[in-house]
């Protein structure tokens, strides 16, 4: 790909995020955040990229938010076709293939669900393949 594509794809990106991520309630995503580092062994790198906070455990990116809220979450292939099927969570738009899923918590509500979500992507990463 070339660096016009990529800076493209980086702005539309962008756009469909502001779009897609009108959360609520303004600590929202800080409560998330939160909630994902009190995991065992998770470090965060802000500004990660295209990503605002993404989110590692043994130097695997396993998951990050752009925006506040839009959540993009790796999981393992069959807990990534469960969930869809269920309706947990939409495709990924750029690397489905890569077992990403896409959540938005918008509301106090989400973070449960969103939570059941990172944590499977968590503990792929923590005892799975890196």
């Amino acid at each position: 790909m070339g660096i016009g594509f990529k800076r493209f794809s980086l702005a539309l990106e962008t756009e469909y995020t502001k779009l897609v991520s009108t959360v609520k309630s303004p600590d929202l995503c800080q409560e998330l955040r939160q909630r994902i580092l009190r995991l065992s062994d998770v470090t965060e790198r802000q500004n990660a990229g295209i990503h605002e906070n993404a989110f590692f455990v043994g130097g695997t990116m396993f998951m990050h938010i752009h925006g506040h809220g839009h959540c993009d979450i790796r999981l393992a292939k069959a807990d990534q076709d469960r969930v869809l099927f269920e309706g947990k969570a939409r495709p990924h738009r750029w690397a489905p293939e890569n077992g990403y899923v896409t959540f938005i918590a918008r509301y106090e509500d989400d973070l449960t669900a969103a939570m059941e979500l990172i944590r499977a992507s968590h503990d792929h990463f923590t005892n799975g393949p890196q």
